[in-house]
């Protein structure tokens, strides 16, 4: 009678660790997939910019496009307040009221002008004016556009420089 209990004790004790052994199992598979889906969603997103690489334009570049010359470039701050001679300040194009201004101002010019944007409040990966107003440059199809390459804001990168202030 003894070898009929201790025989069934055997078997349920196997029985419970092979159940808890096949449940932990499962649960580490689930949290297996719970840890895979939260890092991929966690990835950072590359984020496209509107603009390509040659539409970058150095600061140094414009300083030598300013002094020498007589092209027709047109240039819209967005944000800056028109620091750079000759920019119109549209506003901070990361205001739809703003992005609207410029939108204005654009209908009026030819699809192959000559335009350079520039913001300067911050680097390019936190401002808010510069993607909004560059996407709508692409959208309304012109085809002669820059951006100035202001990589932390207009003061480190331009008025610190030296170069022209003005309007």
């Amino acid at each position: 009678m003894i070898n009929k209990y201790f025989y069934s004790a055997i078997c349920l004790v196997t029985l419970l660790t092979s159940a808890c052994k096949n449940e932990t199992q499962e649960s580490a598979v689930a949290d297996n997939e719970v840890v895979k889906n939260y890092a991929e969603e966690a990835k950072p997103e590359i984020q496209q910019e509107p603009w390509s690489q040659q539409q970058l334009l150095e600061p140094s570049e414009l300083v030598h496009l300013l002094e020498n010359s007589e092209d027709s470039l047109v240039i819209f701050s967005l944000g800056a307040g028109g620091i750079i001679p000759g920019s119109k300040d549209t506003g901070p194009s990361g205001e739809k009221e703003s992005l609207n201004n410029l939108r204005q101002e654009l209908e009026t010019l030819p699809k192959d002008s000559n335009i350079l944007i520039y913001c300067g409040c911050c680097p390019f990966d936190i401002c808010p004016n510069v993607r909004p107003a560059f996407a709508l440059l692409n959208e309304m199809d012109f085809t002669n556009h820059q951006l100035l390459n202001l990589r932390e804001n207009i003061k480190v990168d331009w008025i610190d420089k030296g170069y022209p202030v003005g309007n």
